[in-house]
């Protein structure tokens, strides 16, 4: 073995005096002799890259390493061809190597390592001076380094502070890294797993393993992801870092773009793209260099194992958790039949629903615009006729109905909020919603809280209702007059309503309820049944999943997610119309906070009861002075508040609709 070393440095040794293509004069080589610092500032003539191809260029070409040779042969070879193909082809040499000062080289001179870095700044600075076309490629090469300095490659050894962890020539070969669309190029991307893998053995011994290793080394498909596929080029940090989870899922979606889109509509993609990273991500179920397709028994997702990959994070969880469909499409009826038909209902709802409600409030609108401009909607009511002078108002709501409005307007407001900022993630203005709350956890935190302020309240309503039931006894009727049960005179009315909206027939007058009162009034108990049940299933998964199958889930997030939409778009548009922004109303009705109406706005509103308790003498029994002013400052300022509150919330929900469905 010895004497093999001592024959390869003899012959480096030759070279390096002769050159392979005939040898050097004297002369010859002090013409490649250069003075340090002209060498570094390029001031002199430098040597053509043939010259140091006459020896690196040998095939075989090194020098033992070692006092007498003993250690491994160095090998400088540097092939001509793929040189020639690389990206550094028009450089010199001695640009990388400016401290090869003479050919033949000194001998026994300490060389510095080739700093790339500075090389590479240094050379594109220039270019931007002399106003070259390259400036992309300036900005790329740039960013390159900068994300190279700032990773953890970059970062001292802990074993030698002088080196970092990865340098440059690490990965790169500078001599033969080719353009990209190159057959060389294309050979490296097949191997950086065997790059990495030089300081990342056992990491690369499960990649190899997994459905990418397989596709890259044994059908060698381009395709396929790599290292720098899911881990980026150069700016490589820790894994362990949120920012790195989530640029990795997102790289997942290079490649699998539907199936990203899929999880991004789920609770834990929705977390994912406000910009946090505790809810499970691609890695956490598919599993990170050891992926396996899902028909592989050793998948982490394959259905004998599913339970176990969803335990880690969800430890009650039962064998409903299975059949989950955590990239469910509810465009896709074959496979997910459910969530299809649960979304073609939900939208078929919403469009019912709102083309009926605003046409119904343009066409009022437009209505009582007309008759306001006539002077046709200007009751008087001679309060010194009844007996009664100075009480020119009448009591519409008691204290305690007043006070479960604003914790239900409070609560709703707050439900909104923090649910719409999860539903439309995507949207700009969510992520700067969740993080001025604290993030996806505080929003939960007070999602559930106003969840629960609005059960209390519409169960205590519910009680209150059957205790004045109860105590009313014979005297209850559940269809008179003030009852909120709708009944055949509410069809009437609505129909007599659109009549009046087209000039048919008068103004329908109305008894203690109006049928669009009694729908406001019922549409939490529709809300309560849809939105709460489908919300406590999705906040009890593991009690859910114990007694139904995954794909509720699914479904639940469906109905959940667009019947909020609903709610809170007819809310912030239809109700606010019906009861602030007609003309009749505007700017805004204090009624709800001061409980007291106008006589003459009353007997507007409510014709027949206001005829009924006239004629029977009650009357004078809800008859009340005029809120005072602080009162009424303090109803117009809250009033005001809640509206603006409301309004911006219409916005932004209809942003994220627009931008996360519409333009999606």
């Amino acid at each position: 073995m010895r004497a093999i070393h001592v024959s390869v440095w003899l012959l480096s040794i030759f070279l390096l005096f002769t050159g392979a293509s005939g040898g050097w004069s004297a002369d010859a080589r002090a013409q490649v002799t250069l003075s340090k610092d002209n060498a570094r500032d390029g001031n002199e003539a430098k040597p053509k890259n043939e010259l140091c191809l006459g020896c690196h260029g040998y095939e075989g070409f090194g020098v033992p390493t070692g006092e007498t040779g003993e250690r491994a042969m160095r090998k400088l070879y540097v092939s001509p061809e793929l040189f020639k193909q690389s990206v550094h082809a028009k450089r010199a040499c001695v640009d990388c190597h400016w401290d090869i000062l003479q050919i033949p080289h000194e001998r026994g001179v300490q060389r510095e390592r080739v700093n790339c870095i500075d090389c590479h700044l240094s050379t594109l600075e220039a270019q931007n001076k002399n106003g070259t076309k390259e400036f992309k490629r300036v900005d790329i090469v740039v960013q390159n380094i900068a994300s190279y300095t700032s990773s953890v490659h970059a970062e001292p050894r802990d074993d030698d502070l002088n080196r970092p962890n990865a340098y440059c020539s690490d990965c790169h070969n500078a001599h033969t890294f080719a353009p990209l669309g190159t057959k060389p190029r294309l050979d490296f991307r097949l191997s950086i797993p065997d790059v990495c893998g030089k300081c990342h053995a056992d990491i690369k011994e499960a990649y190899l393993t997994s459905v990418h290793g397989q596709e890259v080394k044994q059908e060698g498909n381009p395709n396929a992801a790599v290292c720098v596929d899911c881990h980026t080029t150069h700016d490589i940090e820790s894994p362990e870092a949120d920012n790195v989870k989530l640029s990795i899922t997102a790289n997942c979606g290079n490649c699998h773009g539907n199936q990203l889109k899929t999880y991004m509509g789920t609770y834990h993609g929705q977390v994912t793209t406000l910009g946090y990273a505790y809810t499970a991500k691609c890695f956490d179920c598919h599993g990170h260099h050891d992926i396996a397709r899902v028909a592989d028994d050793t998948s982490r997702v394959h259905q004998n194992n599913r339970l176990e990959t969803c335990q880690k994070c969800h430890a009650d969880a039962t064998k409903g958790f299975i059949t989950f469909h955590p990239h469910g499409n509810s465009h896709d009826f074959d496979r997910y039949p459910y969530m299809w038909i649960a979304s073609k209902f939900m939208i078929a709802l919403l469009a019912g629903v709102f083309a009926f409600f605003w046409t119904h409030s343009a066409l009022w609108f437009y209505r009582e615009y007309r008759d306001r401009k006539e002077g046709k909607n200007a009751p008087h009511v001679d309060t010194e006729k009844l007996g009664h002078e100075g009480k020119r108002y009448i009591r519409r709501w008691p204290l305690g109905w007043r006070v479960a409005h604003l914790l239900l307007a409070l609560a709703v407001m707050t439900l909104v909020l923090t649910g719409t900022s999860a539903l439309f993630a995507e949207s700009a203005w969510a992520q700067t919603v969740m993080q001025t709350l604290g993030g996806p956890r505080v929003a939960a935190i007070l999602h559930r809280i106003a969840a629960l302020t609005f059960i209390i309240l519409f169960f205590g309503h519910l009680l209150f209702m059957a205790y004045h039931i109860i105590k009313s006894g014979d005297k209850w009727k559940w269809f008179g007059p003030n009852s909120l049960i709708p009944n055949f005179d509410d069809l009437r009315q609505a129909s007599a309503m659109f009549r009046w909206f087209f000039g048919n027939g008068p103004r329908p007058v109305f008894d203690r309820w109006a049928y669009w009162e009694k729908f406001d009034y019922w549409a939490p108990f529709w809300g309560m049944a849809i939105i709460g049940v489908s919300g406590a299933m999705l906040w009890f998964p593991a009690a859910t999943a114990s007694v139904l199958p995954g794909w509720v889930f699914n479904v639940a997030t469906i109905i959940h997610g667009e019947e909020a939409f609903l709610a809170a778009v007819f809310l912030f548009s239809v109700h606010f119309f019906n009861c602030h922004f007609r003309p009749d109303k505007l700017p805004q009705d204090i009624v709800m906070f001061t409980g007291a109406m106008p006589l003459e706005e009353y007997k507007h509103e409510h014709t027949l009861e206001y005829k009924r308790l006239l004629e029977n003498g009650e009357l004078d029994k809800y008859l009340v002075d005029a809120p005072s002013k602080p009162m009424t400052l303090g109803s117009q300022l809250l009033g005001a508040t809640l509206i603006l509150i409301g309004l911006t919330l219409l916005v932004l929900v209809l942003l994220g609709f627009w931008e996360n469905v519409i333009t999606a």
